[in-house]
């Protein structure tokens, strides 16, 4: 084995474990909210194992409640697709963003695998990491993330309705403290992007509280918010070139 080669795999080793480190607050988290679709997807008589699927492939709280919503509805699969679509376009958009901080060089399978495995927590920290992004980094988390949240929906189905509500929204609290842990540092060393997170907050919540915005659904309201706000962030502060 020739040296290069070796610490090649050294490195793809190390971010590999680093991964699997920040990936398992965030799978535990998984599991929690995982839990209590699994308990909607029991409701609509779905079997765990079907519902685990359903996890892994879509691995988006808010796009698996409206897919669970909708089969509880009977609508068309045109309509499920078209919800699913607008519930999880702002991937794209974290797609977009993530592709910025990989090597030029890195192969399309590569970014296909981690296109797929984009969630809001997994971008968090993979787009915070210093330098060119490394892809075992992100498989690492995936590793441990993605298969939480399937176990917690098959587990949270097949319980069904044997725990108390109040249980199951109390384990849901993991998951804001996990995108706090996620915010707080780069926050603290940045004061424009603590700035700019505080206007995202009051701007959500002015859009899910006026009778103008609140119709629009969750996933197109982060979209516009994501647009207009990183758009006139990169204009009124523009990255330098050489900033890492």
């Amino acid at each position: 084995m020739s040296k290069s080669y070796s610490l090649k795999y050294e490195e793809n080793r190390s971010e590999l474990v680093k991964g699997m480190r920040d990936g398992i607050p965030i799978g535990l988290g998984y599991f929690a909210v995982a839990f209590s679709l699994g308990i909607t997807a029991r409701a609509i008589s779905l079997s765990p194992l079907t519902c685990m699927i359903t996890s892994v492939l879509l691995h988006a709280s808010a796009g698996e409640y409206a897919v669970y919503t909708m089969i509880g509805a009977n609508a068309a699969y045109i309509e499920m697709a078209i919800m699913i679509f607008i519930a999880n376009a702002r991937y794209l958009l974290m797609s977009c963003a993530l592709s910025q901080h990989l090597h030029p060089d890195l192969s399309f399978f590569h970014r296909l695998f981690m296109g797929f495995g984009i969630t809001d927590e997994i971008f968090g920290i993979s787009v915070a990491r210093p330098g060119t992004l490394n892809p075992n980094y992100m498989y690492g988390a995936m590793l441990i993330s993605i298969p939480m949240w399937a176990a917690g929906s098959g587990i949270g189905c097949f319980s069904g309705g044997v725990l108390p509500g109040r249980i199951v929204s109390a384990l849901s609290v993991a998951l804001f403290g996990m995108f706090l842990a996620i915010i707080v540092p780069p926050a603290r060393e940045n004061r424009i992007i603590g700035v700019l997170i505080a206007v995202c907050f009051l701007t959500s919540f002015l859009m899910a509280s006026l009778p103008l915005f609140s119709g629009i659904s969750d996933g197109t309201r982060t979209i516009i918010l994501t647009v207009v706000i990183s758009a006139a962030a990169a204009l009124l502060f523009p990255r330098k070139e050489d900033a890492q």
